[in-house]
């Protein structure tokens, strides 16, 4: 038996989650008094399920692993393929100056304006999500993308194609910028940083999956083939969203009925529960980075992952000038980033979990959201390494396998950093969780946009070596906002509280 005056021994059968976050979460079960055995927990009786499932099966928390694990495969299919389609349009940009007598900068403007929409997107979709539901939201976005896509392929003019990347980009980001949305309604606490690594790992692999295939496309076939094949894949996830179902659910007051598939899919019973006003609900991402671990997130994230991008736009470059590779074999290059990010889910498929039970361990069973940022201090100092490193293969043109080891190692790097930054943001704010992804897709997207414009002319002005080397200085500067956070996020977040969003209509 448990002893009820031991220190830091909960005496409750209430678990109230947003208590939690600004506490710690209490994970263990053996922390709660013998009166709360009523508490559910996980199947193998190691944690407590946070939040406590309703007794419905209408609450998509009690939904069976398989539905759950279906829907979250549909929404990082549909997250790939926004910079899926961003990294094939980098690919095109030679054949389509050619075709069009334009210079390769003027076409790269095209790339440019969809990576600064795919950021804008999540700050639409997750307040439109919030009053419209999460089903029609979505199903809306992926058919605009579909279009566009299709637009993209058939433009017969530049201006024509640089409308399309631009309203595309606007678009095609829905499951991105949702994606924390999905995983908060359908997932508990003990299972967020699981859920999230397989979630970012679609999504970081896809600006090398785009380039590698469409290099192969360009080199036999129209550069229109590339994005008729990107029209495909969408048209392939549009009929994989007919499978979703609407997880937006009210535990305060729940519905009496989730009405019919078709009720559902077009907002019709969603329209039917109390709800915030409009305004209200587009508000939620300006609520959101006011706080200020939020904003501190976004910063560090904005300084480590410009640089990926940056090296993602130079390598092409370097290995067709310096070492004479062809289209092709550029293509079979992008395979580092493939290797890189799988290494990267990896290690963190076992490591998130691991600091966090280490942590909990050390700390009575209590596992504070900064212990999430743990796992970002080894994470930027293999960025930062690979940065010194590539920038003296490049400067002093080393073997080209030095530069695919060093481009993998940033990309495993940057997919640790990316699932610890998002669960540190979902464990502090889980009524926040689609706005703080929002804002961390558009974090890494305007980093992305930043580094596009930068990047070549930095490198022909100061060199590799230097340019990179004040790129990994950054990175390694940019770890002391993690070190900031963990000693005074908790702090931080018991003086500005909670977001508030404003009460239902």
């Amino acid at each position: 038996m448990v002893d009820e005056k031991q220190p830091g021994y909960l005496n409750t059968t209430e678990i109230d989650e947003e208590s939690e976050a600004l506490e710690g979460y209490i994970v263990d079960p053996s922390r709660y008094a013998d009166n709360a055995a009523r508490l559910k927990t996980s199947p193998d009786g190691r944690y407590v399920l946070i939040p406590q499932p309703l007794d419905t099966p209408d609450d998509p928390l009690n939904w069976s692993g398989g539905k759950k694990w279906a829907i979250i495969a549909i929404v990082a299919y549909i997250a790939l393929l926004a910079d899926y389609t961003g990294g094939t349009a980098i690919i095109t940009v030679i054949p389509q100056s050619m075709q069009w007598q334009l210079a390769q900068a003027t076409v790269q403007r095209a790339v440019v304006g969809n990576l600064f929409t795919i950021g804008a997107c999540g700050l639409f979709v997750v307040p439109l999500a919030s009053y419209f539901g999460r089903w029609p939201v979505i199903l809306f976005f992926q058919c605009v993308m579909l279009g566009t896509c299709a637009w993209s392929a058939a433009a017969t003019s530049f201006r024509s194609y640089l409308a399309a990347r631009i309203i595309n980009g606007f678009f095609c980001s829905v499951g991105q910028g949702g994606a924390l949305m999905w995983i908060k309604d359908l997932f508990f606490f003990h299972q967020h940083p699981q859920v999230i690594n397989y979630v970012e790992f679609s999504i970081i692999l896809s600006p090398y999956l785009g380039p590698l295939i469409t290099c192969f496309i360009v080199t036999d076939v129209s550069w229109r083939w590339a994005f008729w094949v990107c029209t495909i894949l969408s048209g392939v996830g549009l009929i994989s969203i007919l499978f979703l179902d609407e997880t937006l659910f009210d535990r305060k007051a729940p519905p009496s009925s989730r009405g019919t598939f078709f009720t559902r899919l077009f907002g019709i019973q969603q329209a039917k529960a109390p709800r915030r006003s409009f305004v209200q609900c587009m508000a939620r991402p300006v609520v959101a980075v006011t706080k200020i671990p939020v904003l501190t997130i976004l910063i560090y994230y904005f300084l480590n992952f410009a640089w990926v991008i940056g090296v993602n736009t130079t390598i092409g470059i370097w290995l067709s000038s310096i070492y004479k590779f062809s289209t092709r074999e550029i293509g079979y290059f992008y395979f580092f980033g493939i290797i890189g990010v799988l290494v990267g889910w990896f290690i963190g498929h076992f490591l998130h979990d691991a600091v966090g039970r280490y942590y909990s361990k050390r700390h009575s069973g209590r596992l504070d959201p900064e212990a999430r940022l743990i796992m970002t201090y080894p994470a930027t100092i293999i960025c930062c390494v690979s940065l010194i490193v590539l920038g003296f293969a490049f400067e002093r043109q080393w073997h080209y396998m030095i530069i695919a080891v060093f481009a993998a190692l940033q990309c495993v790097g940057v997919m640790i950093v990316t699932t610890a930054i998002n669960a540190y943001l979902l464990d502090c704010y889980p009524e926040g969780s689609g706005e703080v992804g929002a804002w961390v897709t558009a974090s890494r997207n305007w980093a992305g946009f930043m580094a596009t414009y930068i990047q070549i002319d930095w490198v022909t002005r100061l060199g590799p070596a230097k340019a990179l080397g004040i790129q990994a200085a950054i990175t390694f500067a940019s770890v002391f906002f993690m070190v900031f956070l963990q000693m005074y996020g908790k702090r931080l977040r018991h003086w500005q509280g909670r977001m508030v969003f404003g009460s239902k209509n």
